[in-house]
C-alpha cells in the first residue's frame, strides 16, 4: 500500500514508541512502505535495525523522560505505540501515554491485550483467567495507560496472542463484533501492525477499543 492508497488522506508524520521491540520494527517498516514520515522512538536506538531511509528519523527517548519524549514527538501527527509491560518498571505504559498526551500529538494509537479491560467482558471466562495470571500485576499498567488514551480521543487496539508469522491480512472490529471463542486465535504482529496504522491514518478511525482480526 503506498501513499496515495493510505485509508483516509495522505502521507503523514508518524511517530512509533518501543520501534525497537518486535511489533515497533513492523509497524515502523510497514508506515515507511505506505509513505509515511516515520520518527522511530527506542530507548535503546542500536537495536534498531533498518536500512537509511530519507522517510526516517531516529530518536533516543525513554518513556519516563517527558523531556526527550516531548522532543522526539514534536510536529508529528500521529503515534502508534508498540510498548510492552515491564515487570521491572510497571508504569512503563502509563508513562508512555501520559506523555503522548502531554505532546498534544493529534492521533493515537495503542496497542493492548484482549481479555484485558474494556475486552474483558466479550472474553471467555477461561481466558481471562489466563490472562490474569499471566499479567499480573502488569494489568493496573495496561488499564492507566488505555484509559488515558480512549480519555484523550485515541484508539486501543486489542490483540490476541502475536506471533511473529507473515501477515494474512486484518481489520479493526468494534468489541461487539469481535468473534467470540473459548480461546481467541493467534494474530500476526504484522497484521495487528497493519490494522493499527490503517485506524491512525483513517479519515474516520474508529475511536475507543477495537479488536484486531485475521481476514479469513
Amino acid at each position: 500500500m503506498y501513499a496515495d492508497q493510505i485509508p483516509g488522506g495522505p502521507a503523514l508524520r508518524i511517530a512509533v514508541l518501543g520501534a525497537s521491540g518486535h511489533t515497533g520494527r513492523q509497524l515502523t517498516t510497514q508506515a515507511l512502505a505506505r509513505g509515511h514520515d516515520v520518527v522511530a522512538v527506542a530507548r535503546t536506538p542500536e537495536r534498531l535495525a533498518l536500512s537509511p531511509d530519507p522517510h526516517l528519523r531516529i530518536a533516543a527517548a525513554e518513556v519516563h523522560d517527558r523531556d526527550a519524549m516531548r522532543r522526539a514527538l514534536d510536529g508529528v501527527e500521529a503515534v502508534v505505540s508498540g510498548l510492552g509491560t515491564s515487570r521491572r518498571q510497571p508504569d512503563t505504559l502509563t508513562s508512555g501515554a501520559r506523555a503522548v498526551i502531554d505532546a498534544n500529538v493529534g492521533r493515537s494509537v495503542w496497542l493492548g491485550g484482549y481479555g484485558t479491560n474494556e475486552s474483558a467482558p466479550f472474553a471467555s471466562l477461561l481466558w481471562r483467567s489466563i490472562v490474569q495470571i499471566t499479567l499480573r500485576s502488569e494489568l493496573n499498567d495496561k488499564r492507566d495507560a488505555e484509559r488515558y488514551v480512549r480519555d484523550a480521543g485515541g484508539t486501543v487496539v486489542h490483540a490476541a496472542p502475536l506471533t511473529t508469522g507473515a501477515g494474512r491480512g486484518a481489520e479493526g472490529v468494534r468489541l461487539s463484533e469481535a468473534p467470540r471463542q473459548l480461546i481467541p486465535a493467534r494474530i500476526s504482529r504484522a497484521d495487528v501492525a497493519s490494522v493499527m496504522l490503517d485506524q491512525a491514518a483513517a479519515a474516520v478511525p474508529l475511536l475507543g477499543t477495537v479488536v484486531a482480526v485475521t481476514v479469513e
